[in-house]
C-alpha cells in the first residue's frame, strides 16, 4: 500500500465528508446495528477506499459507526482505520480516546481482574494529573511505573507491557516487540493506544468498554485536526478555553443556584465516574475499613447501572445495590428501606437517582424524600449512621432548583450531575458537570481530582459549545415542554386508551417541566406474550411512521433537549442496553425540542391512531 495513495484519499474525504460527521452526538438507530457496530462502517468504508469512492453522497450511506457519538463515531473510525494502516496493524487494534490516562487504566483494570501484574514505561512527562498513589489506594490497580529514555530499553517480560510516549505525531509509531500496548498521548487530542499483537486481542472489548463507559472517544473535532494534520493542511487552534470556562462556571452557578465549584466533564458518565470514585476516596480517607453502598435504580440508564457495578466489581469494599424506584414502586420508601439495611451495617450510602425518572418521568413526593434521607438512623450497636450522599442525575429537568441554602435537598448532602448532550449544549457535545450544595461542598475537591486523574474534562470546544448554549437553556426547556404538554393533551385526546407518563400540571408548576414522556400503547393478544409483541410490533409501527414521514425533523435516536425537531426511541433497547432483562422498558419515548413542526407530528400521530 502507497502512503500516497492513502493520504490522498483521507484529504479527499475530509472535504467530501457529511456535516453530520462533525456535529452529531447521537446516530439514527433504525440504521444502527448493535451487533456489527464499527465493524460495518469501516468495512463499507474499506471498500470505499479500495474503490476510491470520496463523493460526499456516498460518504452519507455508510452506515452508522455508533449509537453515541461518545463510543467512537465515523471520524474516529476513520482515524483508527488510517493509523492501522499506516502501523501495518489490524483495525481493531487501534483505539483513540479523549483521555490520555484511561487507556494505561483499562489494561490496569482488566490485569486487576485477572491478576496479572502490569508495567508502565514511559518516556518524557506523564500526563499532569497521572498519579500512581491513588491508582493503586483508591482504584486498586498493581503496577510498577519506570521512566526510560526511550522504548529500545523495554525488555520482553511475561507481565503486561505498557508504554506511554508523548506523540506530536499520533500516526507514525515506535511499536517495539517488547511492548504489549503502545499509547501514544497528544497534549491537545487524547491519545491513541495500539494493542500490539495478535496475543493480546483479549484486551480490546475491555478497552472499548473502558471507553465506552468511563470516558469517551477522541471527540470528532480533534480526530478531524489530526487527520487534516496527517494530510498536510494547518490547524486551527482554540485559546478562549479560560474565558469559555468562566462563562460556563458562572452559567452552571446562576441556573443551579449552587456556589460550590463546578466541575466540567467529557460527557455525563465521565462526570459520573469522577464522582463515584471521589467519593469512593473520601470513604476511604474519612471511614476507613468501613464497606461502601452504591445504590442504583436496576432499571435507569445503562450506562449508570453498568458503570456503578464495573466499579464494585474491582474493589472489594464497594458493592452495589438496588433501588426500585419506577413502574408502582416508591422511590421515597425504597430509599427508606436501604438506608434502614445500610444504616445496620454501619456502611457508607451513595445514592444515585434520576428525578424525574427515566423513563416513566416520574416525580417523588420531594418533601417525603427529604425526611427520609435527613433521618438519623443507627447502626447495629447504637451508633450514629453514616448520612447518605444523594447523587441526583437532573439531566430531564436541569433548570428545577435542588441545591440552594433554602430548597428542598439543602438538609441532605446532595450532588447534581447534567448530562450536557442534552440541555446544555442542545445537543452539539457530549460535556456534563456537576455541582454541590452546601452539605456535600467538601466533596467536590476529591471529584475534581479524579475528573483530572482520568483526564476526563471537557474538551476546548465542548467548553466552547456550553458556554455558547448553556445562557438560552431555561428558555429552551420551557418552549419545549410547552410542545411536549401540547403533544401529550392531543395524544390523550386521539388515543385515551395508552398510557402517558410525564408530569402533571401541578409539578410543572413546581418547576418540573421536561420535554419527554413515555407512551405505553395499548395492546391486544390471548396470552401476556401476545400482547407484549403484538405492543412491540405497535411501538416500531409508530415510530417508524414519525421518521418516514418527516425525516427532517423526526429521528430513531435517543437524545433529549436538541435543538430541533423530535427524537423517538425504546429504552428497553438503547438507553437500557446493559440492564437486566426484567428491568428493561419496551415502551416509546419521546423527546420533544421548542423548534418542529408540531401540527405535522400531530397528523401522522392520527394516521397511526386510524390504521390501528
Amino acid at each position: 500500500m502507497s502512503d500516497d495513495k492513502l493520504l490522498n484519499y483521507i484529504t479527499n474525504v475530509l472535504e467530501n465528508m457529511p456535516n453530520d460527521w462533525l456535529r452529531l452526538t447521537t446516530h439514527r438507530l433504525d440504521i444502527y446495528n448493535e451487533s456489527l457496530a464499527k465493524t460495518e462502517f469501516i468495512e463499507s468504508f474499506e471498500n470505499f477506499y479500495e474503490n476510491n469512492i470520496t463523493a460526499s453522497s456516498s460518504l452519507s450511506e455508510l452506515p452508522t459507526a455508533y449509537d453515541y457519538i461518545r463510543l467512537g463515531h465515523p471520524l474516529s473510525c476513520v482515524l483508527e482505520w488510517t493509523i492501522a494502516k499506516l502501523n501495518d496493524r489490524k483495525m481493531e487494534q487501534v483505539i483513540s480516546f479523549s483521555s490520555r490516562t484511561i487507556p494505561a487504566m483499562a489494561i490496569l483494570r482488566k490485569n486487576l481482574l485477572t491478576d496479572k501484574h502490569t508495567r508502565i514505561y514511559y518516556t518524557g512527562d506523564l500526563p499532569i494529573h497521572f498519579d500512581a498513589d491513588v491508582l493503586r489506594k483508591v482504584y486498586g490497580y498493581h503496577f510498577e511505573l519506570k521512566e526510560i529514555a526511550d522504548a529500545g530499553e523495554i525488555e520482553h517480560s511475561d507481565d503486561t507491557v505498557v508504554y506511554l510516549s508523548p506523540q506530536e505525531d499520533l500516526f507514525h509509531l515506535d511499536l517495539h516487540d517488547s511492548i504489549d500496548f503502545y499509547v501514544g498521548n497528544h497534549d491537545q487530542y487524547g491519545s491513541v493506544i495500539v494493542v500490539n499483537g495478535d496475543q493480546n486481542d483479549s484486551f480490546i472489548s475491555e478497552i472499548q468498554h473502558v471507553r465506552r463507559r468511563e470516558s469517551i472517544a477522541m471527540t470528532p473535532a480533534n480526530c478531524f485536526s489530526a487527520l487534516k494534520g496527517l494530510t498536510g493542511s494547518e490547524v486551527k487552534v482554540s485559546g478562549e478555553r479560560a474565558v469559555n470556562k468562566k462563562q460556563v462556571e458562572d452559567a452552571i452557578r446562576n441556573i443551579t443556584e449552587s456556589n460550590s465549584k463546578a466541575i466540567i466533564g467529557s460527557s455525563g458518565l465521565s462526570i459520573q465516574y469522577a464522582i463515584t470514585m471521589g467519593l469512593i476516596h473520601h470513604a476511604m480517607d474519612n471511614h476507613p475499613g468501613k464497606e461502601i453502598k452504591v445504590i442504583v435504580p436496576p432499571n435507569c440508564y445503562g450506562g449508570t447501572n453498568d458503570q456503578a457495578r464495573r466499579v464494585a466489581a474491582c474493589l472489594q469494599n464497594v458493592e452495589v445495590m438496588d433501588l426500585p424506584v419506577d413502574a408502582g414502586h416508591n422511590m421515597v420508601d425504597s430509599v427508606n428501606q436501604v438506608l434502614e439495611t445500610i444504616a445496620n451495617q454501619d456502611a457508607v450510602p451513595y445514592i444515585i437517582a434520576e428525578i424525574p425518572t427515566n423513563p416513566r418521568v416520574e416525580v417523588p413526593d420531594l418533601n417525603k424524600l427529604r425526611d427520609v434521607l435527613s433521618k438519623e438512623r443507627k447502626t447495629a450497636t447504637g451508633d450514629i449512621a453514616i448520612d447518605p450522599v444523594f447523587i441526583l442525575d437532573q439531566t430531564f429537568c436541569p433548570n428545577v432548583h435542588f441545591l440552594g441554602d433554602n430548597e428542598i435537598l439543602s438538609s441532605v448532602r446532595t450532588i447534581s450531575y447534567v448530562s450536557g448532550s442534552k440541555f446544555p449544549s442542545g445537543g452539539l457535545c457530549t460535556a456534563g458537570y456537576c455541582v454541590a450544595n452546601a452539605k456535600a461542598a467538601d466533596l467536590m475537591d476529591k471529584i475534581e481530582k479524579h475528573i483530572q486523574l482520568c483526564d476526563n474534562e471537557a474538551t476546548d470546544l465542548q467548553m466552547e459549545l456550553l458556554a455558547k448554549q448553556m445562557p438560552s437553556m431555561n428558555q429552551r426547556i420551557q418552549d419545549a415542554y410547552q410542545n411536549t404538554r401540547e403533544f401529550v393533551k392531543y395524544i390523550q385526546e386521539t388515543l385515551p386508551a395508552a398510557k402517558i407518563n410525564f408530569v402533571s400540571e401541578a409539578l410543572a408548576e413546581e418547576g418540573f417541566t421536561p420535554s419527554v414522556f413515555s407512551l405505553d400503547l395499548p395492546t391486544k393478544g390471548e396470552t401476556d406474550e401476545e400482547k407484549e409483541s403484538y405492543k412491540r410490533e405497535l411501538n416500531l409501527k409508530l415510530i417508524n411512521m414519525m421518521i418516514n414521514e418527516i425525516p427532517k425533523e423526526s429521528k430513531y435516536c435517543v437524545s433529549y433537549g436538541q435543538l430541533n425537531g423530535c427524537y423517538w426511541t425504546i429504552p428497553a433497547t438503547s438507553t437500557q442496553g446493559t440492564t437486566k432483562e426484567g428491568d428493561k422498558d419496551y415502551i416509546v419515548r419521546v423527546a420533544l425540542s421548542a423548534n418542529m413542526d408540531l401540527d405535522h407530528h400531530k397528523k401522522v400521530f392520527k394516521d397511526f391512531v386510524d390504521q390501528i
